[in-house]
């Protein structure tokens, strides 16, 4: 079954926005693998917004399930706290420093020597690599070039597609994702998937790992209680090919 990894930014947006700590970070990490997720995301961001460098020190020391950060490895301050926190897989992300969510995938080819460099940093320290990409052949193809263990497709485009053309919408992700499966690269995926398009997503893409999904879960919890969102997240990944 395809993993899935739930991303708590959010829970961290709402405490940072009244101060305090509530809603407590730790324990919205802490519950997400009691209520069933295989993994918890975190992305902090150089101004910490969101999640707090903190926050994911915090995290390491008591996650039973895989731990995933992503961020902009471009950032010093970034690479240094994914060596000393030592996750499962630190996913790359080309982001911007003032950016306010991720929203491209890396160009491969043109940053080939430094994604090569990086990514050896990391798989040194023992930590596997996911680089963000846009469902482009060529862009898988370069990410190989690189080295990486996995590549996470940016699932934007397809997420507004769906709903006018959901066959046109995954017609390039299932191309990605075969590309990936021939040139032995795992395959991960996230951003705007939710409960309407996620099932068909996993369900067409070959050989999908993981997917890791914060906004849409966080706000379907609100309605659906935080414990059911993640149960119900999980479903759509169960029948998947």
């Amino acid at each position: 079954m395809v993993k899935l990894s739930v991303n708590i930014n959010k829970f961290a947006t709402l405490r940072n926005s009244r101060g305090g700590n509530n809603p407590n970070v730790l324990k919205a990490a802490i519950d997400a693998q009691l209520f069933g997720a295989d993994g918890v995301t975190v992305h902090p961001r150089p101004d910490e917004r969101h999640i707090r460098y903190q926050d994911v020190y915090d995290i390491k020391k008591i996650i039973t399930t895989e731990f995933n950060i992503e961020g902009n490895c471009q950032e010093q301050k970034f690479v240094d706290l994914v060596l000393n926190a030592h996750p499962t897989q630190v996913t790359l992300v080309p982001d911007s420093l003032n950016q306010i969510t991720s929203n491209h995938g890396w160009d491969t080819i043109s940053n080939k020597k430094y994604l090569t460099e990086i990514i050896s940093v990391f798989q040194k320290a023992g930590i596997r690599v996911s680089i963000f990409v846009d469902p482009k052949i060529k862009m898988v193809e370069g990410a190989a070039e690189t080295g990486t263990d996995r590549i996470e497709l940016y699932t934007e485009a397809y997420a507004k597609e769906y709903l006018s053309n959901k066959e046109k919408a995954i017609a390039p992700y299932i191309a990605a994702a075969q590309r990936a499966n021939e040139l032995k690269l795992g395959t991960n995926a996230g951003h705007d998937l939710d409960l309407d398009n996620l099932k068909y997503f996993a369900q067409h893409i070959p050989g999908l790992d993981e997917v890791s999904i914060g906004h849409a879960l966080v706000c379907d919890a609100l309605y659906l209680g935080y414990e059911n969102a993640v149960q119900i997240y999980k479903r759509q990944l169960v029948s998947s090919v």
